[in-house]
Formats: C-alpha cells, structure tokens, sequence
C-alpha cells in the first residue's frame, strides 16, 4: 500500500526510508510541508500582537482551509498547516498545539482554552515498531459551538459533536455526542446541555439582568 494511502487510511507508516519510487517522492512533498508549516508558525508567533493583517494573511496561507473572523494567541504550532480546516468566529488562547499529520476539521464558533492539543497521530503500543518511527493517524472532527477548557488533549480518530463543552484536563479518547458537558480522563459525557442552561453563567451564578442575548 503507497504511504499517501497509509496516511490517510489508519494504516502504520513511517515517514521515511521507502523503498518505491512513488513514496519517496511522496516523502518529499510531506517533508516540504512540515518545514513550510513551522517556518509559517514562526512568523505567526512572531508577529507584533496588533498586527492583525498580517496574522490573518499567515493563517490563510497556513491551513488548509480557515474561515472569517478567527483569532489565535501566539505562540502556536501544526505539524502541517494544511490538513487543518478552521470554520468561521474561532478563537484558541495560548499554546494551542494541532499535530495534524491526517485532517482536522473544527466547525464555527470554537474556543479552545489554554494548552489545548489536537492530535491525529499516535503510535503503536509494541516497542520495537517504534523503534522504526512507526505511526498511525485518524481525522479529527469538531463540531460547531464547542468549548475546549485548558489543558485539554484530543487524540486520534475523534469526532466532538456540537454544543459541546470539554472540561479543562480532559483527555478526549472517544467520540462525543452533541448537547453536552464531557470531562475526565478519560473525557465521557457527564451531562446534557439544555435551555436551563441559559440561565446561569456557571453553577450557582445566575445571569446578569441585564445581559443582552
């Protein structure tokens, strides 16, 4: 089976040393986009924080695709750039680390706290396949209206629903249906969101009166 089709399969790989003429060329055009996306990640991080224009040209050259009104805090890193596609009013705090070495797809109107990583990739749990630089990716999908607290970690092949929250810690190992608070370690769903909810603020702290929805 070719890399390219390994990659994007679940299938194990490694990176680099094939023999087939396909896959090292192949393992050239991947090569050129990891260098490519750290190179523009070190120009995102290292943008005056005002200078908005440019931070916004740097992300449309970096992801694969990323939507209108999208604002993430520096510093910053993706494994590609490219195989991550942002939809629209997102925002991630600092530190938001995406290893998307197979697609990322996170819907409109996301916020990842502090210290959140996304990870496609993983490896094998038998020793000695690491020790070749054996690896496995699965797509990541996030849906819409979703919360990610700090610290939080998404791993391999998840898919988050939307209307979601993820408590700050959570390690994400599984998928997660729509309309809920999810935390833990590993992350389950603890509780539906419902139009109670709309009362509060957080528990215990009802809604100003004067909040305009």
């Amino acid at each position: 089976m070719p890399l390219e089709e390994q990659m994007r399969t679940g299938k194990l790989y490694v990176e680099f040393g094939h023999a087939a003429a396909a896959d090292r060329e192949y393992e050239k055009v991947i090569e050129a986009q990891r260098v490519r996306a750290k190179e523009l990640a070190f120009d995102y991080n290292a943008a005056r924080p005002s200078d908005y224009e440019t931070k916004n040209r740097i992300l449309q050259e970096l992801l694969g695709s990323v939507g209108s009104d999208v604002f993430i805090e520096a510093p910053v890193h993706f494994s590609y750039g490219c195989n991550t596609h942002i939809g629209h009013h997102f925002y991630a705090n600092f530190n938001l680390t995406v290893v998307d070495d197979a697609e990322v797809h996170i819907g409109n109107y996301v916020m990842c706290a502090p210290n959140v990583t996304i990870s496609v990739t993983g490896h094998p749990v038998y020793g000695e396949f690491r020790r070749k630089g054996a690896q496995f990716s699965l797509p990541v999908h996030i849906g819409n209206d979703v919360w990610i607290g700090a610290n939080a970690v998404i791993l391999p092949g998840v898919t988050i629903g939307s209307n979601v929250v993820i408590g700050a810690g959570s390690v994400v190992t599984r998928d997660i249906p729509d309309n809920c608070v999810a935390f833990g370690v590993p992350c389950r769903a603890v509780r539906e969101i419902t139009a109670e909810d709309a009362r509060w603020i957080r528990k215990g702290v009802p809604l100003n009166a004067d909040w305009d929805a």
